[in-house]
Protein backbone atom coordinates (compact mmCIF):
# COMPACT_ATOMS: atom_id res chain seq x y z
CA UNK A 1 0.00 0.00 0.00
CA UNK A 2 2.84 2.73 1.14
CA UNK A 3 4.95 1.92 -2.61
CA UNK A 4 1.76 2.88 -4.77
CA UNK A 5 1.79 6.28 -2.58
CA UNK A 6 5.11 6.75 -2.46
CA UNK A 7 5.39 6.46 -6.77
CA UNK A 8 1.98 8.77 -6.95
CA UNK A 9 4.32 11.41 -4.79
CA UNK A 10 7.51 11.30 -6.86
CA UNK A 11 5.53 11.35 -9.96
CA UNK A 12 3.39 14.87 -8.87
CA UNK A 13 7.36 15.87 -7.27
CA UNK A 14 8.35 15.36 -11.13
CA UNK A 15 5.59 16.82 -12.58
CA UNK A 16 5.58 19.96 -10.42
CA UNK A 17 8.83 20.97 -9.53
CA UNK A 18 11.33 19.02 -12.19
CA UNK A 19 9.30 18.68 -15.22
CA UNK A 20 8.47 23.05 -15.08
CA UNK A 21 12.27 23.44 -14.92
CA UNK A 22 13.26 21.55 -18.17
CA UNK A 23 11.18 24.56 -20.35
CA UNK A 24 12.41 26.34 -22.68
CA UNK A 25 11.29 29.33 -20.95
CA UNK A 26 14.00 28.77 -18.32
CA UNK A 27 17.58 29.74 -18.81
CA UNK A 28 20.09 27.41 -19.36
CA UNK A 29 22.18 28.96 -16.82
CA UNK A 30 19.11 28.50 -14.01
CA UNK A 31 18.49 25.07 -15.23
CA UNK A 32 21.79 23.80 -14.76
CA UNK A 33 21.71 25.19 -10.95
CA UNK A 34 18.10 24.27 -9.97
CA UNK A 35 18.96 20.62 -11.55
CA UNK A 36 22.49 20.79 -9.43
CA UNK A 37 19.89 21.37 -6.26
CA UNK A 38 17.29 18.78 -7.38
CA UNK A 39 19.77 15.99 -7.59
CA UNK A 40 20.90 16.21 -3.81
CA UNK A 41 17.95 14.13 -2.80
CA UNK A 42 19.55 11.31 -5.24
CA UNK A 43 22.37 10.01 -2.70
CA UNK A 44 24.84 7.42 -3.41
CA UNK A 45 25.41 4.47 -0.46
CA UNK A 46 27.74 5.63 2.24
CA UNK A 47 29.82 2.65 1.73
CA UNK A 48 30.51 3.76 -1.79
CA UNK A 49 33.27 6.61 -1.38
CA UNK A 50 34.19 9.47 -3.90
CA UNK A 51 37.03 11.01 -4.94
CA UNK A 52 38.06 13.26 -7.55
CA UNK A 53 40.66 12.13 -10.40
CA UNK A 54 41.37 13.05 -14.27
CA UNK A 55 41.66 10.63 -16.55
CA UNK A 56 42.57 11.29 -20.25
CA UNK A 57 42.15 14.85 -19.30
CA UNK A 58 38.83 14.23 -18.32
CA UNK A 59 37.36 15.12 -14.75
CA UNK A 60 35.86 12.54 -13.17
CA UNK A 61 34.71 11.20 -10.00
CA UNK A 62 35.96 7.53 -9.14
CA UNK A 63 33.75 5.91 -6.93
CA UNK A 64 35.02 2.97 -4.61
CA UNK A 65 32.62 0.77 -2.44
CA UNK A 66 33.53 -1.31 0.35
CA UNK A 67 33.37 -4.31 -1.16
CA UNK A 68 35.42 -4.05 -4.04
CA UNK A 69 35.72 -6.72 -7.31
CA UNK A 70 37.90 -6.21 -10.16
CA UNK A 71 35.45 -5.07 -12.26
CA UNK A 72 34.58 -0.90 -13.55
CA UNK A 73 31.58 0.85 -14.79
CA UNK A 74 32.53 3.99 -16.66
CA UNK A 75 29.13 5.18 -16.30
CA UNK A 76 27.64 8.35 -18.33
CA UNK A 77 25.69 10.66 -16.66
CA UNK A 78 22.47 11.83 -18.52
CA UNK A 79 20.93 16.08 -18.96
CA UNK A 80 20.39 16.02 -22.73
CA UNK A 81 24.14 17.25 -23.37
CA UNK A 82 23.46 20.76 -21.59
CA UNK A 83 22.75 19.78 -18.00
CA UNK A 84 24.38 17.15 -15.20
CA UNK A 85 27.13 16.21 -14.14
CA UNK A 86 29.19 13.84 -12.24
CA UNK A 87 28.70 14.76 -8.85
CA UNK A 88 24.78 15.33 -9.97
CA UNK A 89 24.59 11.66 -10.93
CA UNK A 90 26.91 10.22 -7.85
CA UNK A 91 23.55 8.85 -6.32
CA UNK A 92 22.64 6.10 -9.35
CA UNK A 93 26.46 5.26 -10.11
CA UNK A 94 26.84 4.56 -5.95
CA UNK A 95 24.09 2.84 -6.01
CA UNK A 96 25.25 0.56 -9.09
CA UNK A 97 28.54 0.30 -7.46
CA UNK A 98 27.46 -1.19 -4.38
CA UNK A 99 25.38 -3.58 -6.02
CA UNK A 100 28.10 -4.94 -8.47
CA UNK A 101 30.91 -4.39 -6.00
CA UNK A 102 32.88 -2.12 -9.28
CA UNK A 103 34.55 0.63 -8.85
CA UNK A 104 32.30 3.24 -10.70
CA UNK A 105 34.02 6.28 -12.86
CA UNK A 106 31.79 9.40 -13.49
CA UNK A 107 33.11 11.41 -16.65
CA UNK A 108 32.37 14.80 -16.51
CA UNK A 109 32.57 15.54 -20.13
CA UNK A 110 32.35 18.72 -21.68
CA UNK A 111 28.86 20.27 -22.41
CA UNK A 112 27.13 21.75 -25.30
CA UNK A 113 26.33 24.39 -26.40
CA UNK A 114 29.82 25.36 -25.26
CA UNK A 115 31.24 22.14 -26.44
CA UNK A 116 29.18 20.63 -29.03
CA UNK A 117 29.55 17.48 -30.96
CA UNK A 118 31.75 15.59 -31.02
CA UNK A 119 33.07 16.69 -27.28
CA UNK A 120 31.12 14.66 -25.37
CA UNK A 121 32.00 11.12 -27.30
CA UNK A 122 35.50 12.61 -27.57
CA UNK A 123 35.46 12.80 -23.87
CA UNK A 124 33.95 9.29 -23.15
CA UNK A 125 36.08 7.62 -25.35
CA UNK A 126 39.82 9.09 -23.58
CA UNK A 127 38.32 7.70 -20.68
CA UNK A 128 37.43 4.85 -21.37
CA UNK A 129 41.11 4.65 -22.92
CA UNK A 130 42.46 5.57 -19.72
CA UNK A 131 41.33 3.11 -17.76
CA UNK A 132 42.32 0.39 -20.10
CA UNK A 133 46.18 2.51 -20.17
CA UNK A 134 45.24 1.66 -15.73
CA UNK A 135 45.70 -1.84 -17.00
CA UNK A 136 42.00 -2.85 -16.50
CA UNK A 137 41.28 -5.10 -19.79
CA UNK A 138 38.31 -4.10 -21.71
CA UNK A 139 36.61 -7.30 -20.55
CA UNK A 140 36.59 -6.24 -16.80
CA UNK A 141 35.30 -2.82 -17.93
CA UNK A 142 31.04 -2.21 -18.29
CA UNK A 143 29.61 1.26 -19.62
CA UNK A 144 26.53 2.37 -18.23
CA UNK A 145 24.24 5.88 -18.51
CA UNK A 146 20.97 7.37 -18.15
CA UNK A 147 19.44 9.04 -21.06
CA UNK A 148 21.63 11.26 -22.71
CA UNK A 149 24.20 8.99 -21.30
CA UNK A 150 22.44 6.04 -22.48
CA UNK A 151 22.72 7.34 -25.95
CA UNK A 152 26.36 8.00 -25.34
CA UNK A 153 27.36 4.79 -24.40
CA UNK A 154 26.11 3.30 -27.08
CA UNK A 155 27.90 5.82 -28.94
CA UNK A 156 31.38 4.92 -27.30
CA UNK A 157 30.79 0.94 -28.54
CA UNK A 158 30.16 2.43 -31.74
CA UNK A 159 33.07 4.37 -31.69
CA UNK A 160 35.51 1.55 -30.54
CA UNK A 161 33.87 -0.76 -32.54
CA UNK A 162 35.47 1.74 -35.91
CA UNK A 163 38.23 1.97 -34.33
CA UNK A 164 39.52 -0.93 -33.58
CA UNK A 165 39.73 -0.82 -30.51
CA UNK A 166 38.49 -3.95 -27.46
CA UNK A 167 34.98 -3.34 -26.52
CA UNK A 168 33.31 -2.85 -22.93
CA UNK A 169 32.17 -6.51 -21.48
CA UNK A 170 28.49 -4.52 -21.36
CA UNK A 171 26.52 -1.87 -21.92
CA UNK A 172 23.00 -0.63 -19.81
CA UNK A 173 20.64 2.18 -20.68
CA UNK A 174 18.55 3.81 -18.34
CA UNK A 175 15.78 5.74 -20.45
CA UNK A 176 17.99 5.73 -23.42
CA UNK A 177 17.75 9.21 -25.71
CA UNK A 178 19.00 7.76 -29.19
CA UNK A 179 17.36 9.37 -32.07
CA UNK A 180 17.91 13.61 -31.46
CA UNK A 181 15.21 14.18 -34.50
CA UNK A 182 12.22 13.68 -32.14
CA UNK A 183 10.32 12.97 -35.27
CA UNK A 184 9.30 9.32 -33.45
CA UNK A 185 8.87 10.49 -29.60
CA UNK A 186 6.22 8.43 -27.71
CA UNK A 187 3.28 10.56 -26.41
CA UNK A 188 2.46 8.98 -22.49
CA UNK A 189 -0.86 9.83 -21.58
CA UNK A 190 1.11 11.54 -18.42
CA UNK A 191 4.77 12.63 -18.79
CA UNK A 192 6.15 13.82 -15.50
CA UNK A 193 10.04 14.78 -16.95
CA UNK A 194 10.37 15.85 -19.94
CA UNK A 195 9.12 18.52 -22.32
CA UNK A 196 9.66 17.46 -26.47
CA UNK A 197 10.30 20.82 -27.14
CA UNK A 198 13.12 21.64 -24.48
CA UNK A 199 14.26 17.72 -26.11
CA UNK A 200 14.53 19.12 -29.44
CA UNK A 201 16.12 22.37 -28.42
CA UNK A 202 18.68 20.46 -26.07
CA UNK A 203 19.27 17.90 -29.39
CA UNK A 204 19.59 21.35 -31.83
CA UNK A 205 22.67 22.56 -28.70
CA UNK A 206 24.25 19.29 -28.99
CA UNK A 207 24.42 18.44 -32.59
CA UNK A 208 25.95 22.30 -33.69
CA UNK A 209 26.81 22.04 -37.19
CA UNK A 210 26.14 18.12 -36.97
CA UNK A 211 22.75 16.10 -38.82
CA UNK A 212 20.69 14.97 -36.32
CA UNK A 213 20.54 11.69 -38.00
CA UNK A 214 24.44 11.19 -37.63
CA UNK A 215 24.66 7.67 -36.22
CA UNK A 216 27.73 9.06 -33.59
CA UNK A 217 24.73 11.70 -32.65
CA UNK A 218 21.22 9.36 -33.05
CA UNK A 219 22.70 6.05 -32.67
CA UNK A 220 19.05 4.60 -33.30
CA UNK A 221 20.22 5.13 -36.94
CA UNK A 222 23.89 3.45 -36.69
CA UNK A 223 25.12 0.14 -37.40
CA UNK A 224 24.68 -1.60 -33.57
CA UNK A 225 26.42 -5.07 -34.94
CA UNK A 226 29.38 -6.14 -32.61
CA UNK A 227 27.92 -4.63 -29.61
CA UNK A 228 28.37 -6.15 -26.22
CA UNK A 229 24.95 -7.82 -24.52
CA UNK A 230 22.72 -4.72 -23.62
CA UNK A 231 20.43 -3.84 -21.51
CA UNK A 232 17.56 -1.43 -21.39
CA UNK A 233 15.34 -0.12 -18.86
CA UNK A 234 12.64 2.68 -19.82
CA UNK A 235 9.60 3.48 -18.22
CA UNK A 236 6.33 3.66 -20.17
CA UNK A 237 5.54 6.97 -19.08
CA UNK A 238 8.23 9.52 -20.96
CA UNK A 239 8.47 10.29 -24.75
CA UNK A 240 11.62 8.20 -24.65
CA UNK A 241 10.06 5.17 -24.84
CA UNK A 242 9.96 5.12 -28.98
CA UNK A 243 13.71 5.58 -28.37
CA UNK A 244 14.27 2.35 -26.23
CA UNK A 245 11.73 0.22 -28.12
CA UNK A 246 13.42 1.18 -31.45
CA UNK A 247 16.77 0.64 -30.00
CA UNK A 248 15.91 -2.74 -29.07
CA UNK A 249 14.52 -3.91 -32.26
CA UNK A 250 17.39 -2.55 -34.07
CA UNK A 251 20.03 -4.42 -31.65
CA UNK A 252 17.98 -7.75 -32.15
CA UNK A 253 18.37 -7.21 -35.99
CA UNK A 254 21.99 -6.92 -35.53
CA UNK A 255 22.14 -9.66 -33.67
CA UNK A 256 22.97 -8.40 -30.73
CA UNK A 257 22.60 -10.29 -27.05
CA UNK A 258 19.67 -7.49 -26.08
CA UNK A 259 17.33 -7.17 -22.79
CA UNK A 260 14.26 -4.82 -23.42
CA UNK A 261 12.55 -4.00 -20.02
CA UNK A 262 9.12 -2.05 -19.60
CA UNK A 263 8.57 -0.52 -16.18
CA UNK A 264 4.81 0.36 -16.62
CA UNK A 265 3.71 4.15 -14.86
CA UNK A 266 7.02 4.92 -14.27
CA UNK A 267 9.24 8.20 -15.57
CA UNK A 268 11.94 9.31 -16.85
CA UNK A 269 15.00 7.47 -15.58
CA UNK A 270 12.90 6.68 -12.64
CA UNK A 271 16.26 4.60 -11.07
CA UNK A 272 17.37 7.75 -9.57
CA UNK A 273 14.68 7.05 -6.87
CA UNK A 274 16.64 3.70 -5.99
CA UNK A 275 16.91 4.77 -1.94
CA UNK A 276 13.25 5.36 -1.98
CA UNK A 277 11.02 3.20 -4.40
CA UNK A 278 11.18 -0.50 -4.42
CA UNK A 279 10.61 -1.10 -8.60
CA UNK A 280 13.89 1.09 -8.82
CA UNK A 281 15.80 -0.32 -6.45
CA UNK A 282 14.59 -3.97 -8.16
CA UNK A 283 15.65 -2.25 -11.62
CA UNK A 284 18.87 -1.51 -10.35
CA UNK A 285 19.46 -5.30 -8.73
CA UNK A 286 18.31 -6.30 -12.82
CA UNK A 287 21.39 -3.79 -13.92
CA UNK A 288 23.82 -5.04 -11.69
CA UNK A 289 23.19 -8.77 -12.14
CA UNK A 290 23.32 -7.81 -16.25
CA UNK A 291 27.06 -6.06 -15.44
CA UNK A 292 28.51 -8.66 -13.07
CA UNK A 293 27.13 -11.57 -15.40
CA UNK A 294 28.69 -10.20 -18.35
CA UNK A 295 32.53 -9.46 -16.37
CA UNK A 296 35.07 -11.72 -17.67
CA UNK A 297 36.18 -13.82 -14.66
Amino acid sequence: MFQPLLEAILRQTMCRLVRPLLSNGVSLELQRKLIRQAYRTSLPPRSVRFTSDTLGQVPVLRGLPNTRSTGTIVYLHGGGYILGSAATHKGIAGHLAKLTGCEVIIPDYRLAPEHPYPAAPDDAEAVFQAVIREGKPAERIAIAGDSAGGGLALVLAMRLREHGQPLPSSITCFSPWTDLTSQQLYSPECEPVLHASWVFKAAKMYAGEGALTDPMISPAFGDLKGLPPTLIQVGSQEILLNDATRLADAAKTAEVDVTLEIYNSLWHVFQTHCAQLQRASDALVTAAKHIRRHLAE
